[in-house]
């Protein structure tokens, strides 16, 4: 207890003095953000001066500055860093700048090496000839390491000469990243909120007794749902009592509304929104168009030409005309980066069609580029940060206007800096981020599960352009499709519970209090909606407000 109270001042002073004013209480490293996307003249400035790589740092414990040709990778020499003494499980926020002299472009990836292990990724960047581009990543290591090795090499191997420049490496404690995280989630996810009580004739009521609860909360935090929520009540109650956001698992999927050509059948997605809708939860539409081939009705298989484009415009306009206005998303071509079923037979326009005709339907409705292996990890070259970037430009130079960032979030083992480089390059790009899909795999035991769940839900929560977090967790009585949050009887299993001491973390709760001598009483809540009681002598008033975001105070007045 005494450490959480210590945590809570600590974090408290932070949101009462400007950031310039932090070291007397924290001495450790602030996070840096700073991302670019553009291929630049020269490099920048190393994040962080360099870091442990800083240039005056002479010590044996040190790291050695220098990038130079000696590691050998396919034969050939590939510029490198060598570490000494890095320490385990601390973790590590890599950079550098990165030019190629003799190729057009090339994808760049640094790969770590150390006694006992090899991360092959820690970040990767589309290189381009004549211009330096950042990369940014990061690593957590599982042994000590007293000789490492950072490289680049292009990502299929090739030999490309490869430059790199003002490299960074900033070392972060375990609880000196939490406190950034914390301080981000306060400045960010929280507001400060002042209360002045008077009476009629507007004088100030001191010892007024104020009585405040969040009834609802801004920041969208749900989970996919199945039709096994259809008529189950304790899977309704468990899902409601947590979650403000829903996704249809595979219900809205075009193979489960028109199996069979021309018979479409949209009663148990119809259910579901029933369901949504009764409970005040949004809905994420998911998905118009799937683009792996093994996710589409059968029929659609044999279509091409005319019958297939004829197919495909019939599924948009029904699907968006039942449910036009009651999504407030819609993933328009899943898995893009990934599969081309669409763009093979009905050519490379086929993705911006769908795009467009989607929107037409149904304007209000942000459209979104959905995809695996974007955030989990930087090993997967159909869709590292960079490749996403690119194919999101060109969508966006083709008039696709309303357009969302969907990062699915299937992790195996997640790697929290690399997950916080890559949303900082996102981020860049000014749109909505969500994650959509948030497991983690089965292959690991439950435990595990729950534990690296915790790390993707405190980076996701904790990063200012992420605008809400979907877990894909839907409720199967024979296992769900990586991770549950509950048995069969509705008790939390060890992810559940992890979801569950993360809502009551980011919710304010109830705040009571009474009135200074200037009638007004102060505290920092979540944003959302309240409820709000004031008592004064035998008089009591009830009310509500809105928190939403803004560096200054909200201040709200009550009358008796």
């Amino acid at each position: 207890m005494k450490d959480i109270i210590h945590f809570s001042v600590l974090i408290l002073f932070f949101l009462l003095i400007r950031p310039s004013l932090v070291s007397p209480l924290y001495d450790g490293p602030l996070y840096d953000s700073t991302a670019y996307t553009e291929c630049k003249e020269k490099p920048g400035k190393p994040l962080y001066g360099g870091g442990v790589l800083k240039s005056d740092q002479q010590s044996p414990r040190g790291v050695q500055d220098s990038i130079y040709s000696s590691y050998v990778v396919n034969n050939s020499y590939v510029p490198s860093l060598v570490l000494y003494n890095l320490t385990q499980g601390n973790i590590h926020t890599f950079s550098a700048w990165v030019r190629i002299k003799d190729s057009s472009s090339a994808m760049i990836k640094a790969t770590l090496e150390t006694e006992k292990e090899t991360s092959d990724c820690i970040g990767t960047v589309s290189a381009k000839l004549g211009c330096w581009s950042f990369l940014k990543g990061g690593f957590v290591l599982n042994w000590p390491s007293n000789l490492s090795i950072i490289f680049f090499q292009t990502a299929d191997g090739k030999d490309v000469n490869i430059e790199v420049a003002s490299p960074s490496l900033q070392p972060f404690t375990k609880q000196q990243w939490r406190i950034n995280q914390q301080y981000i989630i306060n400045t960010k996810r929280k507001r400060a909120v002042t209360i002045h009580v008077s009476d009629s004739n507007g004088r100030r009521l001191q010892g007024a007794s104020i009585s405040i609860e969040q009834i609802s909360k801004d920041f969208p935090f749900g989970s996919a749902i199945a039709k096994t929520i259809l008529g189950n009540v304790p899977y309704q109650n468990w899902f409601v009592k947590r979650f403000n956001a829903a996704v249809f698992e595979n219900e809205l999927k075009w193979y489960a509304t028109e199996p069979d050509k021309g018979k479409v059948n949209y009663s148990i997605s119809d259910q579901m929104l029933q369901f949504v809708r009764t409970n005040n939860i949004v809905a994420r539409g998911h998905n118009i168009f799937w683009e792996d081939p093994k996710y589409n009705p059968p029929w659609v298989l044999n279509l091409t030409g005319t019958q297939l484009h004829s197919a495909v415009n019939s599924r948009i306009h029904s699907l968006m005309s039942q449910y036009k206005d009651e999504f407030i998303h819609w993933d328009v071509s899943n898995e893009m980066l990934h599969f081309d079923f669409y763009e093979q037979r009905l050519g490379p326009d086929a993705t911006l069609h769908f795009f467009k005709t989607a929107h037409k339907s149904d304007p209000l409705s942000t459209l979104f580029m959905n995809d695996f292996n974007v955030v989990e990890t930087c090993s997967d070259v159909n869709s590292t940060v960079d490749v996403y970037i690119s194919r999101l430009r060109e969508l966006q130079r083709n008039g696709i206007f309303m357009d969302g960032i969907g990062l699915e979030g299937h992790f195996t083992i997640p790697n929290p800096p690399l997950i916080r480089a890559i949303l900082d390059k996102l981020a860049t790009l000014g749109l909505p981020i969500w994650l959509t899909e948030v497991d983690i795999s089965k292959t690991n035991d439950r435990d595990s599960q729950a534990n690296y769940l915790e790390e993707v839900l405190r980076e996701g929560f904790s990063h200012p352009s992420v605008n809400g977090i979907m877990l894909w967790t839907a409720y199967h009585p024979n296992g769900c499709y990586q991770m549950c949050l509950t048995d069969n009887n509705f008790k939390n299993l060890a992810a559940g519970d992890v979801v569950d001491k993360l809502l009551g973390e980011w919710e304010t709760g109830r705040v009571e209090g009474v009135a200074d001598v200037h009638g007004s009483y102060s505290f920092y809540g979540f944003l959302g909606e309240y409820s709000i009681t004031v008592n004064y002598g035998n008089r009591t008033t009830h009310s509500t407000f809105s928190l939403s975001g803004g560096e200054e105070a909200r201040h709200f007045t009550i009358t008796l």
